[in-house]
């Protein structure tokens, strides 16, 4: 288990940022509630308008009134106690594989978010039992399938109020285990939900959201790192660096892609004397560049507020107003914002694997690399007929890139009219984070391969005659990466070294451009 090295994430009146949730996805940071007496009475004062007017019989969707379709079926007040039992009970129905512990942590850090702002009509206690599972890596099983994404993450998040009840199961010290025995264990007597309580945590966008927030971070770092990649790649081609010029760019000022094209400038040195050049203009793929990168760059800014938004909203039904005294029905679960954000950037970072199969597409190709043996195998010219180098490794690439761009498909399109009709037009925005995921997934094992790829290829270069020193970032980086990656002389499998460079950028080892 991580010990926690950062300063606490606190929930409550103040906003999160997506980076509050990282640091408690990967365990860097301790969550604490906010605690002055002020703003526990704020949250106390909702639970308390319920109660009053279950004393006075009225009507509350999900809280004296059955679920969805249901809304119409009165329940009497003395059932009104078994109604969150039984939502979280036929709930239970998720397939699929588990969320990992990151994504876990990530959801309950995000359903905790939401219910702090005080208008969901829980009680305090509820908010310490879920910042407690931060605190002590307490992590409910949770199936990954089920949600349409409206209203919210019904059956996902299922698994999130059962486990505070002490029902079902949850990971905990490395163990799968009941959620009752660890209640037993830590001294906790499980959670009755309160009217109103399990549909509060369930009623909401917590496991879309949980995932668009590590999303965005790998696709941030990806961005960096494949404009890494390029730069790289353009030393190995023997491309021209003069197409990343500052005043061509400021003919075309999208600001993300002369950032790219700034970040290139510095890793090639473009400032310093330029060799002569070779060839007038490079293929599109290492040319045009930042103009691919550029516009994941651009899309970042608004993604972020559409993630942060949904993050720091209250965002299930009914809306609890004790101030006023007014239960507010709506939509609030409808996750529309995140569907459209995974949606696009599982399309923009799909790109960029496209981006990188192709420059490693000219790589192995002496037809088109400029000199560099085929398949950039290192082998000497007694052996070059036994040794194929990287031709599998590019094989594989364009495997995973086909599946990245068959996954960008919007899953936004297809809303399923379910639940009787009541749920008649639904965001799959879990669909799509999911999908976003997985993109990520296949556009990083890319990003690998062309990693590696680059490094031999510049390896290859620097063993000839009048071989140029590198720029110092790009020496920097070959030094680093020559350290777990050696050059590929006679073939071997690359399979262990593919997923300890996968491993790298999992843990954002290299510090490149930010």
């Amino acid at each position: 288990m991580t010990t926690p090295t950062l300063e606490p994430v606190t929930f409550g009146e103040l906003s999160l940022r997506i980076e509050d949730v990282l640091v408690l996805a990967n365990r860097q940071a301790p969550a604490q509630l906010q605690d002055d007496p002020a703003y526990r009475e704020r949250i106390a004062k909702g639970a308390r308008f319920l109660d009053s007017l279950l004393d006075k019989e009225g009507v509350i969707y999900g809280v004296t009134t059955g679920y969805g379709d249901s809304c119409v079926v009165a329940v009497p007040l003395h059932h009104v106690e078994a109604l969150p039992q039984h939502l979280f009970t036929f709930h239970g129905c998720g397939l699929g594989k588990l969320l990992d512990a990151q994504a876990t942590r990530a959801v309950l850090a995000a359903r905790l978010q939401s219910l702090c702002h005080g208008v969901s009509g829980v009680r305090v206690e509820l908010l310490e039992r879920l910042q407690a599972f931060l605190e002590h890596d307490i992590l409910p099983l949770i199936p990954e399938e089920g949600s349409v994404g409206a209203s919210g993450d019904l059956t996902p998040l299922s698994y999130v109020a059962a486990t505070l009840s002490g029902e079902r199961e949850v990971m905990y010290r490395g163990e799968r285990r009941q959620a009752a025995d660890v209640h037993r264990e830590l001294g906790w007597q499980p959670l009755v939900l309160r009217p109103k309580e399990a549909l509060a945590l369930m009623n909401g966008t917590a496991v879309m959201t949980g995932l668009a927030c590590l999303a965005y971070a790998r696709a941030d770092y990806l961005l960096q790192l494949a404009t890494r990649i390029t730069a790289l790649n353009v030393v190995a081609l023997q491309g021209n660096p003069e197409h990343f010029d500052e005043r061509l760019f400021a003919a075309k000022p999208h600001p993300g892609q002369m950032q790219v094209a700034a970040w290139l400038r510095k890793d090639l040195a473009i400032d310093a004397p330029m060799p002569e050049l070779h060839r007038l203009q490079d293929r599109y793929s290492l040319r045009c560049a930042p103009h691919v990168l550029g516009v994941l760059a651009d899309s970042l800014n608004w993604l972020r507020s559409f993630i942060e938004t949904e993050l720091n909203s209250a965002n299930d039904n009914p809306i609890i107003d004790a101030k006023a005294e007014r239960v507010l029905h709506g939509g609030h679960f409808y996750g529309g914002h995140i569907a459209f954000a995974m949606d696009s950037l599982k399309n923009l970072v799909a790109n960029v694997a496209d981006l990188l199969d192709r420059q490693l597409a000219l790589l192995v190709d002496e037809r088109y690399n400029h000199g560099l043996p085929s398949n950039l195998s290192g082998a000497s010219a007694e052996r070059a007929m036994l040794n194929h180098g990287f031709k599998a490794v590019q094989i594989g690439a364009s495997a995973w890139t086909a599946e990245a761009l068959k996954n960008t498909m919007p899953a936004s399109v297809f809303s399923r009219s379910t639940e009787c009709h009541n749920q008649d037009k639904v965001s799959m925005g879990t669909i799509a984070a999911r999908d976003a995921i997985r993109v990520l997934e296949l556009t990083e094992q890319v990003a690998a391969a062309t990693l590696l790829a680059a490094n031999q290829g510049v390896w290859l270069r620097g063993q000839a005659e009048d071989a140029r020193a590198l720029p110092p970032a790009l020496a920097a980086m070959h030094e680093e990466l020559s350290r777990d990656f050696a050059p590929v002389i006679e073939d071997r499998a690359l399979e262990g070294e593919l997923r300890l460079c996968l491993q790298r950028i999992a843990e954002q080892h290299w510090r490149l451009h930010a």
